[in-house]
């Protein structure tokens, strides 16, 4: 079984090229999934969000208010590296838990691990190839203006908050290029599929 590592900077396409993969019948390890049932109510994580960032980013239902932990990390990298120090290592157990479970019990040729941060949390040591989706700057900022109905200002903050993509794509076995529409998305990815499992 091959292990791939799906990643891409934010609003590069990564989730559209997941959702290709799951229609290809691939199964998907999501960590952005993983990262919300983490935080659950009852759940530790929740709880340690709450002693370090204080009560205001609980909604009153006692669920997490990302859109407020959203503003504090953003725009502050001490911040964000709090909430990673609580979020990072639960999240790669996790991961590393369903890929045994994968390895153990499963007869795919192919399972995908998609994260975001598959290069700055080391995940990309647990797979076997790395995909990099990427997309030119301009498209990416679009992209996120109109996902996140955020200002220009706000989605450049968020661009620089990652790694760049000349970084990622030192890691990168295969670069999947997303300035185009989705049919050229899929069709990179039925070739890399055919190229794994000729």
């Amino acid at each position: 079984m091959k292990v791939i590592g799906l990643t891409g900077g934010i609003a590069s396409g990564k989730s559209t090229a997941s959702n290709i993969l799951k229609q290809f019948g691939i199964p998907v390890i999501d960590a952005d999934i993983i990262a919300r049932e983490i935080v659950e109510l009852g759940k530790p994580a929740l709880n340690e969000i709450k002693n370090t960032f204080g009560k205001a980013v609980i909604n009153e239902d006692g669920s997490l208010n990302r859109k407020y932990l959203g503003k504090i990390v953003f725009s502050d990298k001490k911040q964000l590296e709090k909430l990673n120090a609580i979020m990072h290592k639960r999240i790669m157990e996790e991961i590393i838990n369903r890929i045994d479970m994968y390895r153990k019990n499963s007869t795919y040729p192919v399972i995908i691990v998609d994260a975001a941060l598959l290069i700055e949390m080391n995940m990309y040591k647990l797979v076997d190839e790395v995909w990099l989706v990427v997309a030119d700057e301009k498209i990416q900022l679009s992209r996120l203006m109109e996902r996140d109905k955020i200002c220009i200002e706000d989605a450049i903050d968020r661009v620089k908050a990652q790694m760049s993509t000349g970084q990622k794509k030192k890691y990168a076995d295969v670069i999947i290029n997303n300035n185009l529409d989705i049919a050229y998305l899929k069709n990179q990815i039925e070739k890399q599929l055919n190229r794994l499992d000729p």
